[in-house]
């Protein structure tokens, strides 16, 4: 059943959305199909396509709602479509691309676009959307509440913007399934380090934002970045699970043409425009994928691009990476000085990398007390179990250098 939600939750939402205009009929008609699912399945079996089946008890639900309630009749639709209007994703025929234009809609605020669409299009909990913005669950229920409301009340559009509209809007989208991307990279909590689904799904985003805006340098960027990165995702954990470090991956088992799709999007992104955040993450990405081996990894590059995206994106985590890569090129006093200043700014203060990130520089210069304390510290705001693990095995190392 957990795999049927992460795969399919997207698609059996957005295709119930398109029937009901209603984003929370949708989503409770969902959430009934998976009920049912959990009560019929250890039974009958799980079916042939279970994708299918939890849309098609869905659709059944909500026609049943809509009949029983006489929407169709006595009340606006709450999410407006306009069938009579050709939209640009003629022939791609995605509802998820729908579902994410309508949830990344102007009249949202922002961090409201981001919030509701990794509840409803990724299908996040709402504990996990909190965690992704280091914010409090309560907050972020209230958060996506009221997000669902101004769409009905606005009367937001469920569909793809006009040609008009497209490059107005395709900003914030980016920053969506960037962050779709992110969340799936390493998961904010349970077992498995990364969420193969989330991945899956915002690459199927951008290559369809991409054919549905073909030469947008910005999202040919970002699809590179992700398949960069995407491209050593088989090597960031052993057999046994651990995780591995980008020093300890088998770079032999990097995905070779990932890496050359990668490079040639980001190539073509840079020949049409300026650098911009997601290129010059991408170049970071890309000058990782082509060193031959960590030894060889051009850190001096990798710290001055840093430079450049602080200029572009200025972000607490850009000066932590940043921060990093300085001590990977000049050692781990200059990283740790450079990570000093970070320590009071209050957006990194649940973030537990950058616990990590001192712990390591002060397990390398040998102080113990101090590296321990860091080591637990990131362990307090870690979530993830395959990171946990990993941050535990170096706390224990550390302690038993300790006096």
């Amino acid at each position: 059943m957990a795999r049927a939600h992460r795969r399919d939750w997207t698609q059996v939402l957005a295709t119930t959305a398109q029937l009901t205009h209603d984003l929370d009929l949708a989503e409770e008609c969902t959430q009934d199909a998976y009920e049912q699912a959990l009560r019929s399945w250890p039974e009958q079996g799980v079916p042939a396509k279970p994708g299918a089946w939890l849309t098609t008890t869905a659709r059944n639900r909500a026609v049943d709602r809509l009949r029983r309630e006489s929407v169709f009749r006595r009340a606006m639709p709450l999410l407006v479509t306009e069938p009579t209007t050709p939209g640009p994703e003629a022939g791609l025929d995605d509802d998820r691309l729908r579902l994410i234009f309508t949830c990344c809609h102007p009249a949202l605020a922002r961090d409201a676009q981001i919030a509701l669409t990794l509840r409803l299009v990724c299908g996040l909990t709402t504990a996990e959307v909190a965690r992704a913005f280091l914010v409090r669950e309560p907050a972020m229920a209230a958060r996506i509440t009221r997000a669902k409301k101004k769409i009905s009340i606005a009367r937001i559009p469920y569909r793809v913007p006009s040609p008009d509209q497209l490059a107005e809007r395709v900003e914030v989208v980016l920053e969506v399934v960037h962050l779709i991307f992110t969340t799936g990279h390493t998961a904010p909590e349970g077992p498995q380090l990364a969420r193969r689904d989330l991945l899956d799904s915002a690459i199927s985003l951008a290559r369809l934002l991409n054919l549905l805006m073909p030469g947008h340098a910005e999202i040919s960027a970002l699809l590179a970045l992700m398949l960069l990165i995407d491209a050593r995702a088989d090597t960031r954990t052993g057999a046994d699970g651990r995780l591995l470090l980008l020093s300890e991956q088998d770079r032999s088992r990097w995905d070779r043409q990932l890496i050359g799709e990668g490079i040639g999007l980001l190539t073509g992104a840079l020949h049409r425009q300026p650098p911009t955040r997601y290129a010059v993450e991408a170049a970071i990405a890309a000058t990782h994928a082509e060193a031959p081996t960590w030894a060889d990894t051009d850190w001096t590059e990798i710290a001055a691009l840093y430079g450049v995206l602080r200029e572009l994106w200025p972000s607490p985590v850009v000066e932590l990476n940043r921060a990093v890569a300085i001590g990977l090129r000049d050692g781990p006093a200059a990283g740790l000085d450079a990570l000093t200043p970070l320590l009071a700014d209050p957006a990194l203060a649940t973030y537990g990398y950058l616990s990590a990130a001192r712990a390591d520089f002060l397990r390398q210069l040998g102080r113990w007390p101090e590296a321990a304390a860091a080591y637990e510290e990131a362990l307090a705001l870690t979530g993830n179990e395959a990171e946990r693990a990993f941050l535990a095995g170096r706390l224990v190392a550390v302690r038993a250098q300790l006096p």
